[in-house]
C-alpha cells in the first residue's frame, strides 16, 4: 500500500480529531493538510506506528491553532460558535457517520469553555481513546497532570451536559414543532416547544446581523422567533447536523442561519443560530 493510501485510509479519523479539537471544519482541512506534508518529508520507515505518529502530529498542530485561535476570539463580534458539520459534507457514507457520531454540536459548544490543554486532553482520552502518555507528549505534560485536566475537563462536561439525554425521536419531534411553529409565526407554538429557561445564542461573526448576547426564557425567545420568521423567505429546511436533525432557514437578507438544538424532557433547552456566512461553507 502506498504512502497516500495509508494516509487516506486514516484521513477520516484525523479530521474527527482536529475539527472536535477546534470546532472549525476549514481549519481541521489545514491541520490534516499540513500533518501529510510533514509525513512526506519524514523517514517512513522509522515511525513505529503511522497512525499513533499522525495522531499526535495533528492534535498536536490543533492545540497550536487552538492557542492562538483563542487570542483572535477575544475580539470576534458576537458569542463564537462552532462551525456546524451537515452529514452530506462527505461523499462516503461511512465516512459521514463517523464525522457525525464523535462529537454532537452540543458538546463542541461546551468544549469552547474550556482551556485549550484541558479540551485537548478531554477529546483525545475521552473521544479518542488516545493513552495518557501519548496525549503528554501532546499538551507537553506529565501524565499525571494530564490526568487532572481531562478529569476537570469531565467533570465541567458533565455538568453543563443534560441530565436525561433526549431520544432520537424526541428531538426530532422538538425541532420539527419549532419548525412549524416559526413557519407559522406562532408565538404560542414556540412557547410550548421551548423550556421555560431557553438559552438561544447566534453567531453573526459582525458579517451578518445577529443578537450579541445570549437571550434567556421561552416568552423571550418565541417573541423574537416569530418576528424573524417574517423575514424568512423559506420555511425551515430539515438538515442533519453534527448528527442529529437541525435545521437551516434562508432570510431575506441573503444570508441564512444554521440551528442546531438540545432537547430535555421533550422540549428545546438551547438553540445555537449560526448566521457567519464563513461558517456555512460546508452546507
Amino acid at each position: 500500500m502506498t504512502l497516500a493510501a495509508r494516509f487516506a485510509r486514516v484521513r477520516p479519523r484525523l479530521l474527527r480529531l482536529a475539527y472536535s479539537e477546534l470546532g472549525d471544519f476549514g481549519e481541521a482541512e489545514d491541520v490534516v493538510q499540513e500533518a501529510w506534508l510533514r509525513l512526506q518529508d519524514t523517514d517512513v520507515e522509522a515511525i513505529e506506528n503511522l497512525d499513533g505518529w499522525l495522531t499526535k502530529v495533528v492534535a498536536r498542530l490543533a492545540l497550536d491553532r487552538l492557542r492562538s485561535a483563542r487570542v483572535r476570539r477575544e475580539t470576534y463580534v458576537g458569542p463564537w460558535l462552532p462551525e456546524p458539520l451537515a452529514s452530506a459534507d462527505s461523499a462516503d457514507p461511512a465516512d459521514r457517520v463517523t464525522l457525525d457520531e464523535s462529537v454532537s454540536y452540543a458538546l463542541l459548544t461546551v468544549l469552547e469553555q474550556l482551556s485549550p490543554a484541558e479540551r485537548t486532553a478531554f477529546v483525545l482520552h475521552d473521544v479518542f481513546d488516545v493513552p495518557f502518555g501519548d496525549v503528554a507528549e501532546v499538551v507537553g505534560r506529565t501524565p499525571e497532570a494530564v490526568r487532572q485536566l481531562a478529569s476537570r475537563a469531565r467533570r465541567h462536561v458533565r455538568s453543563e451536559s443534560p441530565r436525561f439525554d433526549a431520544s432520537r425521536d424526541e428531538h426530532d419531534r422538538a425541532v420539527r414543532a419549532f419548525a412549524r411553529a416559526v413557519a407559522e409565526g406562532s408565538i404560542e407554538g414556540l412557547v410550548a416547544v421551548l423550556d421555560p429557561d431557553v438559552v438561544w445564542t447566534s453567531d453573526g461573526g459582525g458579517r451578518a446581523s445577529a443578537i450579541r448576547r445570549p437571550q434567556h426564557g421561552a416568552e423571550r425567545v418565541a417573541r423574537t422567533w416569530a418576528v424573524l420568521s417574517r423575514k424568512a423567505v423559506h420555511a425551515p429546511i430539515e438538515v442533519a447536523l453534527n448528527g442529529r436533525l437541525g435545521l437551516v432557514l434562508p432570510f431575506a437578507d441573503r444570508h441564512r442561519a444554521a440551528l442546531s438544538f438540545v432537547v430535555a424532557n421533550g422540549r428545546i433547552t438551547h438553540l445555537s443560530a449560526v448566521r457567519n456566512p464563513e461558517k456555512l461553507h460546508h452546507l
